[in-house]
C-alpha cells in the first residue's frame, strides 16, 4: 500500500469495486483527538466519508468528463457531522435525549441494553415484562435485575420489543467470527436507463425514493440530497417519526406519507418507482417484499434501477429478521464490553458511529452504482448492515496515531430558517474541489409534501 494512502479508506473503497490507486486521491486535515475511544472510531468516521466523497467525485467526473476532483476530509467535519443529532438546536431548544427506558440495565446474571425511543417499542417492552404502562425506570430496573440477560432478550423480542444481552468482549486477535461483509455490491438486470447528463453536482437529476428512518438510511439520504438528488422519503401514517429525528436527518429532502395498505396509494407508490433511479429501504430482510418491493422484483421490472437495502444484523442467520437500532447492536456484538468503563459497566462508542458510518457508506456505494451505469447501463442490488460495519471497526481496522490540529465544532456549524423554527445543524462532511457548501433548503414539514417527482 502507498504511504499517502489510507488504509480504511481503502478497504471501504474496494469493498464499493472501486479502484485501488483511486484512494490516492484523498488527503485528510487532521484535528487532534477527535471521537476518542477504544476501537477506532475515528478512523472508521473519516474513511466512510473519505470513500463517501471520492464516490462523488468519481460520479462528477463521470458525467461531465476530465479528471475527477481531488477530495480533502477534514476530521473536525467528520467529528461534528457524526454527532448530528446532538448539534441540533431548533429555536435554541436542545433535542430529545435517549427515553428513560434506553440504556443498560443489569441482569441477574449480567446486563442489557433496551431501546424504547418510540412509544409501541416502550409499550411492547413492559407488556413482555408485566409492566405497568406507566412505570418508572426505578420499576424496570428491579424486574429486569432478577430476570437473566438471554432470558429477557428473547421474551422481549417475541413481544415485538427491542432488547438483547450484552456480550462479552471478543478476542479481537483471534479467529473471525462469522459475520456480514462490509458491502455487499451486484449488477442486476437488463441494461435500460438513460446515460446521466453533464450537471453541476454529481447527483443532479437523480430521483431517489428514500424508504428508511432513524438515522444509518436518512444519513444516506440526506448526503445524497447534498449532492443535488431529488430525495422523497416516503412514510406510512401510522409510524410517526421523532421530530428531532426527522430536522437533524431532513435536510434537501422532502417528506410525504402513503398508506400501502389503500390501493390508490399503493399505485402512487408503483408511479414513484417508475421514476425513480434509486431505492433505499431501511427495514428487515423480507418485510417489504410483499409490496413488490424486493431488490428481484423492483430489479426486473425497471432495468438500471439501483437498490440499495440496509438492516440491522445482516442478511441471514438466526438474528436477520430482528429489529435493531447502532445501540443494540453495539451491546450484542461486544462493542459496549470493549468500551466498558473501570466499573465494568457496558460503555458506547462516542457517536452512532455505526450509523452514521453506515450512511455514508450507502451513499458511496449508491454513487459508484450510478457511475457503473454510466458505463453499463445495468442496476446494482447493494446491502450493507450495521453488523457488518461493527465487525469492520472491531476486527479489520488498524488505529491511526491522531495527527495536529484542534476540533472546535462551531466551524461546522450553521443557522437556517425552517418550518419548524430557527434551526441550529451540522454541515455535511462529504467534501470535494468545487463541491456544494450546504443543503438547498432545510427539513420541510414530515408527511406534507405531495407524492410526485420535481
Amino acid at each position: 500500500m502507498p504511504l499517502d494512502m489510507d488504509e480504511a479508506t481503502l478497504q471501504a473503497w474496494t469493498a464499493l469495486g472501486g479502484r485501488p490507486e483511486s484512494v490516492t486521491d484523498v488527503s485528510f486535515r487532521t484535528a487532534g483527538e477527535v471521537l476518542p475511544s477504544v476501537l477506532p472510531v475515528r478512523e472508521l468516521a473519516r474513511a466512510t466519508v473519505a470513500a463517501c466523497s471520492l464516490a462523488a467525485a468519481e460520479l462528477l467526473a463521470a458525467r461531465n468528463g476530465g479528471p475527477a476532483p481531488r477530495v480533502r476530509v477534514d476530521e473536525g467535519a467528520v467529528a461534528t457531522a457524526f454527532i448530528s443529532e446532538r448539534h441540533l438546536r431548533v429555536d435554541g431548544r436542545k433535542p430529545t435525549p435517549f427515553a428513560p427506558l434506553s440504556g443498560f440495565w443489569r441482569a441477574a446474571d449480567g446486563w442489557v441494553r433496551t431501546h424504547a425511543n418510540y412509544s409501541h417499542h416502550r409499550e411492547r417492552l413492559l407488556d413482555a415484562l408485566g409492566i405497568e404502562a406507566d412505570a418508572s425506570p426505578e420499576t424496570l430496573a428491579a424486574v429486569l435485575a432478577e430476570l437473566p440477560a438471554t432470558q429477557i432478550q428473547e421474551r422481549v423480542y417475541e413481544a415485538g420489543g427491542l432488547a438483547v444481552a450484552v456480550a462479552p468482549a471478543p478476542d479481537r486477535d483471534g479467529p473471525k467470527s462469522q459475520a456480514p461483509p462490509l458491502a455487499e455490491v451486484t449488477a442486476g438486470g437488463e441494461a435500460g436507463r438513460r446515460r446521466l447528463d453533464a450537471a453541476p453536482l454529481p447527483a443532479t437529476g437523480i430521483r431517489v425514493l428514500d424508504l428508511t428512518r432513524v438515522i444509518a438510511g436518512p444519513v444516506a439520504t440526506r448526503t445524497l440530497a447534498f449532492l443535488g438528488a431529488d430525495v422523497l422519503r416516503v412514510d406510512s401514517p401510522e409510524m410517526p417519526e421523532d421530530p428531532d429525528s426527522h430536522l437533524d436527518t431532513g435536510q434537501g429532502k422532502r417528506s410525504t406519507l402513503l398508506n400501502l395498505e389503500m390501493l390508490e396509494e399503493r399505485r402512487l407508490l408503483e408511479s414513484l418507482l417508475d421514476g425513480a433511479d434509486v431505492v433505499i429501504t431501511g427495514y428487515r430482510p423480507g418485510s417489504l417484499d410483499r409490496l413488490g418491493l424486493s431488490a428481484t422484483q423492483l430489479l426486473t421490472k425497471r432495468p438500471g434501477l439501483v437498490v440499495a437495502q440496509l438492516c440491522a444484523w445482516g442478511w441471514s442467520g438466526p438474528w436477520s429478521q430482528r429489529r435493531g437500532f447502532d445501540s443494540l447492536v453495539q451491546a450484542a456484538t461486544g462493542i459496549a464490553a470493549i468500551e466498558a468503563g473501570e466499573d465494568e459497566r457496558p460503555g458506547a462508542l462516542p457517536a452512532q458511529a455505526l450509523d452514521h458510518g453506515t450512511g455514508y457508506l450507502m451513499a458511496a456505494g449508491v454513487l459508484r452504482a450510478l457511475t457503473e451505469r454510466q458505463v453499463d447501463g445495468r442496476g446494482r442490488h447493494l446491502r450493507f448492515s450495521l453488523a457488518g460495519t461493527a465487525s469492520w471497526l472491531m476486527h479489520d481496522m488498524a488505529p491511526v496515531p491522531a495527527g495536529e490540529g484542534t476540533h472546535d465544532a462551531q466551524e461546522w456549524l450553521t443557522q437556517a430558517r425552517s418550518a419548524y423554527g430557527r434551526l441550529r445543524y451540522a454541515l455535511s462532511p462529504v467534501r470535494y474541489e468545487g463541491g456544494p457548501e450546504d443543503w438547498r433548503y432545510t427539513a420541510t414539514r414530515w408527511g406534507t409534501d405531495p407524492a410526485v417527482w420535481l
